[in-house]
């Protein structure tokens, strides 16, 4: 299977990706090389998927596939070798440095693993950064709302030192909903957290997509929070290989085993 699109597809967009729904992300024949020569190494090998508005997907894949590249290519934070990465309409190709940051600020939020909070800052600071990045005057009622929502509206005036790993993280979520983006990137967002947390930031980010009409995009290696997307794609030696479509009950144990076996298979 690796190295090889599944049946049905453009390496990697399937017919689900064709339908009429608005792509709020959309890759066509992205490739990566770094390196040139004899020392090239290609991270992605003309990848096409699209990410559908209001959908929740979940990306694996060996250790080296790709995905980490996937994510940065189609968050605009990396610039493809070839082909062309659309976020909200926009193509990102010709977009200069400062309009790259600008769409990004404006119409992408990021979770990182490892919360990247501002240690300075309490929760409520860190969850209007965005707003003032942006040149917004933060309401502070929007941004109560907003903590309120992530499970912490009595922990607000706490800094980043005085809050668990879990309720970092929420305050991550928080953060990259703020600014209703077109898209909320999620690099392994619950691989420093207990299961407990995971499954409540899971919950959360599962949440935004169902009730608030977000659209996730999540790097994951662990079945079990895969299990909580509407998909999962597998990646293997740059090209995406594999595609599952959850039952609709998040935390599915039979879909979660589903996942495991088909990573498995790709890691054999």
């Amino acid at each position: 299977m690796c190295g090889r699109p599944p049946a049905g597809s453009l390496d990697g967009m399937t017919m689900t990706t064709g339908t009429r729904r608005a792509e709020a992300v959309l890759l066509r024949e992205v490739r990566r090389t770094y390196g040139t020569g004899d020392a090239a190494v290609t991270a992605l090998a003309g990848v096409s998927v699209g990410f559908r508005s209001g959908s929740f997907t979940a990306v694996m894949g060996p250790s080296g596939s790709g995905k980490s590249t996937l994510l940065h290519c189609a968050a605009g934070l990396d610039r493809p070798t070839a082909g062309t990465v659309t976020i909200g309409g926009t193509d990102l190709g010709g977009l200069s440095e400062h309009r790259l940051t600008t769409l990004r600020r404006d119409l992408v939020g990021f979770v990182f693993q490892e919360f990247n909070l501002v240690s300075a800052l309490t929760a409520a600071q860190n969850v209007a950064l965005p707003l003032r990045l942006a040149g917004r005057r933060p309401d502070p009622a929007d941004v109560a709302a907003a903590v309120a929502s992530v499970g912490l509206a009595q922990r607000g005036a706490h800094r980043p030192s005085e809050l668990s790993g879990g309720q970092q993280q929420r305050v991550a979520i928080a953060r990259a909903l703020v600014t209703r983006p077109a898209v909320v990137f999620a690099d392994e967002p619950t691989g420093a957290l207990d299961l407990r947390s995971s499954r409540h930031v899971l919950g959360l980010l599962r949440a935004a997509v169902h009730e608030q009409g977000q659209t996730v995009v999540m790097v994951t290696h662990d079945p079990l929070a895969a299990a909580y997307a509407d998909r999962v794609l597998f990646l293997a030696d740059g090209h995406l290989v594999d595609e599952l479509t959850g039952p609709g009950t998040p935390g599915d144990a039979g879909f979660a085993a589903e996942v495991a076996a088909r990573m498995a298979r790709l890691e054999a």
